[in-house]
């Protein structure tokens, strides 16, 4: 039985932060899909369907809570779970991620990209043993 692939979105417009990220998901067998700001990342969530989302705050065209609320107002994409990931990290934008839906909250600073990814996989292994 071959396992899919468990896709992950990263909507991030600093590109040396999504290359990374993407780089070392690919590295350990995830499907990654970047975007490079919030309108781009609400059309691409609509069509890649990730297991995961990982959204920055902090973006041109259309910032992060505004991404999370659109996605969480569309039942088709409003299960996905989706982790913040921000260089903002005030009490009140992580109470009003959670509030919109996020699962989480990453500040940027406080995490290495291996904190990250083992964040990732742990919610991503939580959602598969849910749909068993």
């Amino acid at each position: 039985m071959a396992d899919k692939k468990e896709k992950i979105l990263i909507v991030e417009d600093d590109t040396y932060i999504s290359k990374m990220y993407q780089l070392k998901l690919n590295l350990d067998g995830y499907d990654v899909e970047v975007a490079e700001n919030g309108r781009i990342g609400l059309d691409k969530v609509k069509t890649f369907k990730p297991d995961i989302m990982l959204l920055d705050i902090l973006m041109p065209e259309m910032d992060g809570f505004e991404v999370l609320k659109a996605i969480k107002e569309d039942s088709s994409i409003k299960n996905i779970p989706i982790l913040i990931m921000s260089n903002l990290g005030q009490e009140d934008h992580i109470q009003k991620g959670k509030e919109l839906g996020a699962i989480g909250y990453i500040v940027k600073t406080q995490y290495t990209p291996a904190k990250v990814v083992e964040t990732i996989k742990e919610v991503l292994s939580k959602k598969t043993k849910a749909n068993k």
